[in-house]
């Protein structure tokens, strides 16, 4: 039964409603995401404040060690919300205050605001979700380039609008989707920038009449610089709007590549084959070979996506300055994007290690297609001295007589050679053998040496363009891992120096 309005206490903060929908989620996420971030910050700041003198070193060194104490307690264990504290910041602080004193633990807080902080705790926490996940798609990204080096010569069908268009090659096919699956990590990693400038110091928006070392305090927790503008750096979302962004581009493109997946995998196309253990069997019709991790990884990409652009549409029409929408149960909630974005790329990368195409199908479709029938027009402008137009009509014309036969086309040199004398008003120079090689997949591929394009020349610039470009986004998530633990060690060092300074 609903309480009565009459029976509510609307006095005192907080509102029972409001605690149970609002701050004990809250301060669940806090003790799950951010309680770390939350405690590095307290650490840096109290060395910050010591080292620029706002702190004495006895007062710094009491903080610092009744920190350690508070770290470790129970505090930051999950637990249930009682609402004795308004959230776990408000906890570790009555914590501190209880060690040192309400006049020295309350000091800590000078110079700052939960407004800044609470943007590094989320910034800090992005950064580490950024980091694994751009692991994870270098990992899918190493796995496609392999393939496409693996494959670079077997023959597929490619297909525009639905339907069979050209012979390429696997590899070709790989390193396009490759192409665009490195410029989706390189524009997380530009997003990852925006994300790695420290807030704190901005304080509630218009910093501190303190003289803090703002720049020390983003070392000192891992950031590469201190944002700019203290206005900015509270109001600002696009270290969030960023990241999810670039995710959700990153899911709608991966997205399209599981659709091709899974339609060569179709038995009508039969062009990829799965292996057995990615493949789940009917329970009542034996023959299916349903290849199950595709379609998982197309409905995952759709969530992720989904739950990225979540991220992105929730800060729409809101003002630029503080405000809920891009904190706490938003920041949490982003999260799962990312964990399940994962999801998605190691299944990719798995797909492709295991995956082979089937010659003899593709054989099958490129035969009954005409699909290389562009080649023979081409051959005829450079060999018989045609205009493509010509040249186009004689090609058109052979298909059709080919397809009007049901045969395939390197089986069509009777109707070649009488389209040609046709349409040109003498025989042809090409004989059967100069036909056959001229309509043969081999043939159309190996002459297609054009910049990116599949011929085999072409396709290894290329593969040496994308190797550069994958080393070095592992050159910068290695550089970035490396000023995160120089940052931890720093931290440590000043920290237990200062925390063993006390008389």
């Amino acid at each position: 039964m609903n309480e009565r309005p009459s029976d509510l206490d609307t006095t005192t903060f907080p509102d029972k409603t409001y605690a149970r929908t609002v701050l004990a989620p809250l301060y669940g996420h806090a003790k799950t995401v951010f309680a770390e971030p939350l405690m590095r910050i307290n650490r840096a700041h109290c060395v910050m404040l010591a080292e620029t003198g706002i702190l004495g070193t006895d007062e710094a060194a009491r903080i610092a060690a009744a920190l350690k104490t508070i770290e470790a307690s129970d505090i930051l264990a999950p637990s249930a919300y009682t609402g004795e504290h308004e959230d776990l910041f408000f906890e570790v602080e009555g914590a501190l205050k209880a060690a040192v004193g309400a006049e020295l633990g309350g000091r800590l807080h000078t110079g700052r605001s939960r407004n800044d902080l609470d943007h590094a705790i989320f910034r800090i926490r992005l950064k580490a979700v950024i980091d694994a996940f751009a692991a994870q798609a270098r990992g899918a990204a190493r796995a496609m380039l392999d393939a496409a080096r693996k494959g670079k010569g077997e023959i597929i069908v490619a297909y525009t609008h639905g339907q069979p268009a050209q012979p390429t090659t696997y590899g070709h096919y790989l390193a396009g989707a490759l192409e665009t699956l490195l410029t989706d990590i390189e524009r997380l990693e530009t997003a990852r920038v925006i994300a790695d400038r420290s807030p704190m110091g901005a304080a509630a928006i218009t910093t501190t009449g303190f003289p803090i070392d703002r720049a020390r305090m983003a070392a000192l927790i891992g950031f590469a610089e201190p944002t700019l503008n203290s206005y900015a750096s509270i109001a600002g979302v696009d270290y969030v709007t960023a990241p999810y962004s670039a995710l959700a581009l990153m899911m709608l493109h991966l997205g399209r590549l599981t659709q091709d997946l899974q339609f060569w995998t179709s038995f009508e196309v039969g062009q990829l084959y799965i292996s057995n253990s990615l493949v789940q069997i009917s329970s009542i019709m034996p023959q299916k070979r349903n290849p199950v991790p595709i379609e998982h990884m197309r409905h995952l990409a759709s969530t992720a996506l989904g739950q990225a652009e979540t991220m992105v549409r929730t800060m729409h029409n809101t003002p630029f300055t503080d405000m809920n929408d891009s904190e706490g149960e938003v920041q949490a909630t982003g999260l799962a994007a990312f964990a399940t974005a994962g999801r998605v790329v190691d299944l990719l990368a798995t797909v492709l290690a295991e995956a082979r195409i089937e010659p003899q199908n593709v054989r099958r479709n490129i035969d009954r297609s005409c699909i290389t029938i562009t080649e023979l027009a081409d051959t005829l402008v450079r060999q018989e001295g045609l205009s493509f137009r010509a040249a186009h009509e004689i090609a058109a014309a052979v298909a059709r007589a080919v397809v009007a036969e049901g045969g395939a086309l390197s089986g069509g040199y009777a109707a070649f050679a009488a389209a040609f004398e046709r349409h040109a008003g003498r025989p042809s120079g090409l004989d059967e053998a100069a036909f056959r090689a001229a309509v043969g997949p081999e043939h159309f591929v190996a002459v297609r040496e054009r910049h990116g394009g599949p011929g085999p020349a072409a396709m290894d610039a290329a593969l040496a363009v994308y190797t550069a470009r994958l080393a070095a986004l592992d050159e910068k998530a290695a550089d970035h891992a490396a000023r995160e633990e120089r940052a931890a060690a720093a931290l440590a060092d000043a920290f237990d120096a200062l925390s063993g300074a006390g008389g």
